[in-house]
């Protein structure tokens, strides 16, 4: 992997914080029920909720390989305390993100 794909990867990953901890929060903020803020940090509890972001690469197609063009796979996990909110509060997470991207 080189110093610049490296750079992109961060680059990916600060957009996608960005995106989460602002588009998203403030659709959370108009959902009816209280939904903890996506936040990044030391956060326990229920205050927050602390998305893990993975970013890898992916396997490329002959046409991406001639024009040098990178595919990467980005997966956002949200782990929620067990709680009786936790299923709707997946599927409240999972809307937001896809509304989102």
């Amino acid at each position: 992997m080189t110093t610049d794909n490296l750079f992109i990867e961060q680059k990916i990953i600060s957009a996608v914080r960005e995106v989460l901890t602002g588009k998203i929060n403030e659709m959370l903020r108009d959902v009816p029920c209280s939904v903890p803020p996506v936040e990044f940090g030391e956060y326990m509890g229920r205050s927050a909720v602390v998305p893990k972001i993975v970013i890898s690469s992916c396997e490329r197609t002959e046409k991406e390989r001639i024009i040098r063009l990178d595919a990467y796979t980005l997966t956002v996990t949200f782990t929620l305390p067990e709680t009786p909110e936790s299923e709707k509060f997946c599927y409240i997470y999972s809307g937001a993100v896809s509304k989102a991207i």
